[in-house]
């Protein structure tokens, strides 16, 4: 249904992330692959998610925490709002787009949070939560074999993804990989 998100997903070792991500972003996705045994794994998480989150403007990363707590309270309206001023005044912020695939994506507009989490993969091809979403996608919308394959992708950037790894398993055990 979303070949070319599917694609994209695909191919992200062939792409670097943007050049405005945080150059430690690097070096922890080092250590969480390394690591994946590490019970210090999940800190490092954790750290990706900060970085991804945060945003050396100081105005933009207290916009985005209003956006969090906004979609927190299921005020989707008031989320969407903030977010996509977000995304007018800082394109370049790949979590800006990943928290408005969210949004999207619990208010059941799957199409639009699909855009967003495009948006977000061309940004950082390593966003294993955006990665992640679009498998939830693509399984409420009877696509378990490209569900499988985004979760799969997901896993090779964050091994730690339990709730991944068991949502494989279950793949594998009722709609079981076919060659044709």
């Amino acid at each position: 249904m979303f070949d070319d998100t599917l694609a994209q997903i695909l191919s992200l070792q062939q792409r670097k992330p943007a050049a405005a991500l945080s150059p430690r972003l690097d070096a922890l996705f080092h250590k969480l692959a390394a690591g994946a045994d590490d019970p210090m794994a999940f800190e490092i998480e954790d750290e990706i998610w900060e970085a991804w989150t945060g945003h050396p403007d100081p105005d933009l990363a207290a916009r985005m925490n209003q956006a969090i707590a906004a979609i927190a309270a299921c005020d989707y309206d008031r989320g969407r709002t903030i977010l996509n001023d977000l995304v007018a005044r800082a394109p370049d912020y790949a979590e800006a787009w990943n928290k408005l695939a969210t949004l999207e994506f619990l208010a059941g507009r799957d199409r639009e949070s699909v855009a967003a989490i495009a948006r977000t993969l061309e940004l950082e091809p390593r966003h294993f939560g955006a990665i992640s979403g679009f498998a939830q996608i693509c399984l409420r919308n009877g696509d378990p074999g490209s569900a499988r394959l985004a979760f799969e992708a997901a896993l090779r950037l964050n091994p730690r993804l339990t709730a991944v790894r068991i949502a494989v398993e279950e793949l594998n055990r009722t709609h079981p990989a076919t060659l044709h």
